[in-house]
């Protein structure tokens, strides 16, 4: 059974930093392609950033420069580094295996405010 488990939310304020951690059982974790998504509040779900299997790395436009996504195979872990937080950077983050039809996390609260 996939389980993917979402921690590190919180609230900071802009300019801030997060690290979200995305701990993964019931795969292969090493040979996954796995996937950061966000949903804001009265939007869709939309793509963050993807990090495949040999580690390289792709993000949205929006995240560009701010955003890194790791991982961490020993572990089955992967990570999103969030740095220059905005507040439409608020939303709920979704650790992903496999895309819309794939195995999801029960996300975890960014909100970026002062």
């Amino acid at each position: 059974q996939v389980q993917l488990v979402e921690s590190g939310g919180g609230l900071v304020q802009p300019g801030g930093s997060l690290i979200l951690s995305c701990a993964a059982s019931g795969i292969v974790f090493r040979i996954s392609t796995m996937n950061w998504y966000r949903q804001a509040p009265g939007k869709q779900r939309e793509l963050v950033g993807v990090i495949t299997s040999d580690g390289s790395t792709n993000y949205a436009d929006a995240v560009k420069g701010r955003f890194t996504i790791s991982r961490d195979n020993r572990k089955s872990t992967m990570y999103l580094q969030m740095i220059s937080l905005k507040p439409e950077d608020t939303a709920v983050y979704y650790c992903n295996r496999g895309g819309a039809h794939g195995a999801w996390g029960q996300g975890t609260q960014v909100t970026v405010s002062s």
